[in-house]
């Protein structure tokens, strides 16, 4: 999330914080107070990760709701009847809480008291925040000299003073860290691009006079988005504006479309995708009405003529966006229909006062040759700068069921 200011430790509160179940209503209205929360702590994502149970909590300080999980339950793949009732119970992006008015481990400790009680023998938390920020073109440039072997030997731009403070809490409490990898781990990357836009350059100035657009007629906070890119990626995306492409938002009805360019895409670049029925889930449940927070999931589509060149799903949730999906034909590449979509997120997430366009996960790594040096490179060549959040932390609840769990995952991994 956000690069967060210092913030002084709080005293805790003498009443304990309590846990209960909260309903959808209640977590919503609460999310929709804290605008730097992730979609994967909205209530309506367990529509979307149906092999998951899915719940929502608050924590109590009397009669005041003072943070909020979105947990997911997962049952170990393993048919003994003595885990019939164990569950792996995981937090992505959150706890969602004020740090400055609530004690994380006015948090933590009952919301392990609280999961050991449903039955979990493992809690997998992903505490929102950012430890690290290093500037994208210096990673751009790190990555091209070849003379580091990761992005944590280069310096920061930002640093979260409680860093070390919080990380030093947590083991206290008895969580363990996530271990060091260059590859993807299960669940959220550690190392995420994220392109940092200012969407205040655009608001009306003193007299009410709107801002001026350029001579290529940008306004001047999407002037600083593209200023951000590399020469070559600014010049393409600027170039696919004048390639007789048409973006355009789909509906539900255009996912099977979507879906077709997607396989093609999967099996041109050789990963495993996701079946349509998961994106009908998501575009469903994220853009429920009944949903408090401010939430959208949209469907870009770039035609050329009749024929669909690229396609994007993008979240949005207050002022957070993501890239989530992506895909594209391999003809008529010289349209840079993919720069077009990629374009159209950042205007529409400027629009709606975002302040970080999230382009997903990547590697530390900083050699040149590692198989996953090609997305590192496009990333930080769109504008992303790198950053590192505090990774997810593991507490186990039943020791040797969770060495178990982490030895399955190892070997399916």
């Amino acid at each position: 999330m956000p690069d967060q200011a210092p913030t002084p430790r709080s005293t805790p509160s003498s009443r304990p914080l309590t846990v209960r179940r909260i309903t959808r209503g209640e977590h919503s209205r609460f999310l929709a107070e804290h605008p730097e929360a992730s979609f994967l702590q909205n209530p309506q994502w367990p529509g979307v990760k149906i092999d998951w149970r899915g719940d929502s909590v608050g924590f109590y300080d009397g009669e005041t709701l003072r943070a909020t999980a979105l947990v997911l339950f997962r049952r170990l793949p393993v048919p003994l009847p003595v885990l019939k009732r164990r569950s792996l119970a995981y937090i992505a992006e959150g706890p969602v809480f004020d740090r400055t008015s609530v004690d994380l481990e006015s948090v933590l400790a009952p919301l392990v008291q609280y999961l050991k009680s449903r039955g979990a023998f493992l809690v997998r938390v992903g505490l929102p925040g950012v430890v690290n920020r290093w500037d994208g073109a210096e990673v751009r440039r790190a990555l091209a000299a070849g003379d580091h072997r990761s992005v944590t030997q280069l310096e920061p731009i930002h640093t979260a003073p409680e860093a070390e403070d919080l990380r030093a809490r947590l083991t206290a409490l008895g969580w363990r860290a996530p271990a060091e990898s260059e590859e993807f781990e299960a669940g959220q990357p550690q190392f995420q691009a994220r392109i940092p836009l200012q969407p205040e350059l655009d608001a009306p100035g003193p007299d009410g006079t709107p801002a001026e657009p350029n001579q290529n007629g940008e306004s001047p906070a999407l002037e600083a988005a593209l200023n951000r890119m590399d020469s070559t990626s600014r010049r393409q995306t600027r170039k696919s504006t004048r390639s007789e492409l048409t973006v355009t938002v789909g509906t539900a009805e255009d996912l099977p479309a979507w879906q077709a360019l997607y396989e093609e895409t999967a099996t041109r670049d050789g990963f495993t995708g996701r079946p349509l029925a998961y994106f009908q889930r998501m575009f469903a449940e994220l853009n429920a009405g009944d949903s408090g927070a401010d939430t959208e999931c949209t469907l870009y589509l770039a035609h050329f003529g009749d024929q669909l060149l690229a396609a994007a799903i993008y979240v949005r949730q207050a002022q957070f966006s993501w890239y989530v999906y992506g895909a594209s034909s391999a003809e008529e590449r010289k349209r840079y229909a993919p720069r077009a979509l990629q374009l159209r997120q950042i205007q529409d997430s400027l629009a709606a006062g975002c302040t970080w366009y999230d382009l997903g996960g990547m590697s530390p790594s900083l050699d040149p040759g590692y198989e996953l040096a090609g997305l590192t490179r496009f990333k930080t060549t769109m504008g992303a700068d790198v950053i590192q959040t505090y990774g997810e932390w593991d507490y186990s609840v039943n020791r040797p069921l969770a060495a178990a769990f982490n030895l399955y995952m190892a070997r399916r991994s």
